[in-house]
């Protein structure tokens, strides 16, 4: 069977390293201290909170492992010299209505809607990969067919 491969930027590769850190430090102590309360607070046969700091335990620890997984199979994705855009490329566009929007593409594992972190392999990710500023694209979209014009492309 072959290991499965996540494709992400160094920031992102970076991020998930800090997460990692922290998960198995800061907030196995935070767990630990919780459980702790909890085991001296008596009898652990009715104890909600016991039982909620064994539920944050286990999530804790499954996140922990998917976030191995994923740095010990990560794929850093150098920026793209041809101005192309790729991986980690911060995008300008402009829609038909003429409202910009900013996105930058990122793996999978790194999307923020929030924060215009989108996938490479969504719909308007996959239109814009390989693309130049100057070049329009369509999209389709849930809601229908939207065209983009790409103002500008930049990496960090």
């Amino acid at each position: 069977m072959t290991k499965p491969r996540f494709t992400m930027t160094q920031r992102g590769y970076d991020k998930l390293k800090e997460t990692l850190h922290h998960l198995k430090t800061e907030r196995r102590e935070q767990i630990s201290d919780y459980m702790g309360q909890a085991i001296a607070d008596g009898d652990l046969r009715e104890s909600a909170a016991y039982d909620e700091a064994r539920m944050q335990q286990s999530e804790n620890e499954a996140r922990i492992a998917d976030i191995e997984l994923q740095l010990e199979n990560a794929e850093i994705v150098e920026n793209d010299d041809s101005g192309a855009a790729g991986l980690g490329a911060r995008i300008r566009v402009k829609d038909e209505k003429g409202k910009e929007h900013h996105f930058e593409l990122v793996g999978t594992y790194e999307v923020d809607i929030l924060k215009g972190k989108i996938s490479d392999a969504s719909p308007i990710g996959q239109a814009l990969n390989g693309k130049h500023a100057g070049d329009s694209v369509k999209v389709q979209l849930p809601k229908g067919t939207a065209t983009f014009e790409i103002l500008s492309v930049d990496y960090d």
